[in-house]
């Protein structure tokens, strides 16, 4: 057997003495949620809505639905996660980054889009409004998978960092190599702004930054910091090229296995465990990009101006891309940007409506 199967093996197999040890009130169904993120209610905004979704689960079905979450990766990698998922047998529930998400339902791919935000009231209507929630109702077909919400994946707007120079320009990032994720939408989003591209796995991102194989990367500030990536790169830019998002699965199957009182329990606590989220998410990205002014040696955030000349750019180079090379339907792209473009008037007309007349 492989030695490193062994600990989710062991993870799972301990999955029912976990759930008998800690409900001590006999329950009728069990909720287990698997996220890769660790168990810490100060530095990141999903494992605390978690456990606000637990209290509220078990307290309204008066413990007759447990639920049980395991961070850290320990029940296996994302995908992994959403094949057992998608059974609903030992593993219930996941959180999953865009990418792997894709990989089960391949119409999130279009969530890649470059600048698809300017402001996270924008993002978060869009991601809990009505269309969204019909669009992701293809998981169902698609993967057994229904779902729940959308989390900001470690604040959602993204920054660079790198070696060589503070981006201040697209013209900045001519000739820097630029590490992405395994995901080819980031790819062609990077060559089309002058840089190269290298995919690398996160575990080999901090190597591929001491030993040249890369300038740079960009993540959410929050994870440049945590991950001290101001030890191997000096300068970051807060660009919001891209906006990592998580969204939440729940397993069709024994969804409806679930009396209907526990079903409006589920959705009406996932819905309140996604909003409350979205406030720490703000907080700890703002909080990050100060530390990072104070960390990096040189720290920038792009006009809006510059950021919409970017957008100019990048933009029609991953549309032609997921049209022609990932083969999505173009009516379908454009209906999602023009969604989003919708929302973020709809809620700045509302807010000055009420609240500037």
């Amino acid at each position: 057997m492989n030695n490193t199967m062994l600990p989710r093996l062991v993870a799972l197999a301990a999955l029912p003495l976990a759930i008998a040890s800690t409900n001590v009130q006999a329950q009728s169904y069990e909720m287990v949620i698997a996220t890769q993120l660790p168990e810490d209610m100060s530095n990141n905004e999903i494992y605390p809505a978690l456990v606000h979704f637990k209290n509220l689960v078990e307290a309204r079905t008066d413990g007759d639905l447990a639920v049980n979450i395991f961070g850290g990766g320990q029940l296996g990698s994302e995908v992994e996660n959403g094949s057992e998922v998608q059974g609903g047998r030992t593993l219930q529930s996941t959180i999953m980054s865009a990418g792997a998400m894709s990989s089960f339902y391949e119409d999130y791919q279009m969530v890649t889009a470059p600048f698809l935000f300017t402001n996270w009231r924008q993002a978060w209507a869009f991601f809990d409004g009505e269309w969204f929630a019909d669009f992701m109702s293809g998981t169902i077909d698609a993967a057994s998978m229904r779902y729940l919400g959308t989390f900001d994946d470690g604040g959602g707007f993204v920054a660079f960092t790198n070696n060589q120079r503070l981006i201040r320009t697209v013209e900045d990032l001519e000739g820097l190599n630029i590490r992405t994720e395994e995901n080819p939408a980031h790819v062609a989003i990077m060559q089309s702004l002058g840089a190269s591209a290298t995919p690398l796995p996160w575990g080999e991102l901090i190597t591929a930054l001491e030993t040249g194989l890369a300038d740079g990367q960009f993540n959410a500030p929050v994870l440049n910091t945590t991950f001290n990536f101001d030890a191997v790169t000096d300068y970051t830019t807060l660009t919001g090229h891209v906006y990592n998002s998580a969204p939440w699965v729940v397993s069709e199957s024994w969804y409806q296995e679930l009396p209907e009182e526990y079903q409006q329990v589920v959705i009406t606590s996932a819905r309140e465990a996604i909003e409350i989220s979205h406030g720490m998410s703000g907080a700890l990205s703002t909080a990050s990009w100060v530390e990072s002014c104070e960390r990096f040696e040189e720290c920038y955030l792009m006009p809006e101006e510059e950021r919409q000349r970017m957008a100019e750019i990048a933009r029609p180079a991953w549309q032609e891309w997921i049209v022609d090379d990932f083969g999505m339907d173009q009516a379908r792209v454009e209906g999602l940007l023009e969604e989003v473009e919708r929302v973020g008037n709809e809620v700045a007309d509302e807010d000055f409506r009420i609240y500037g007349q």
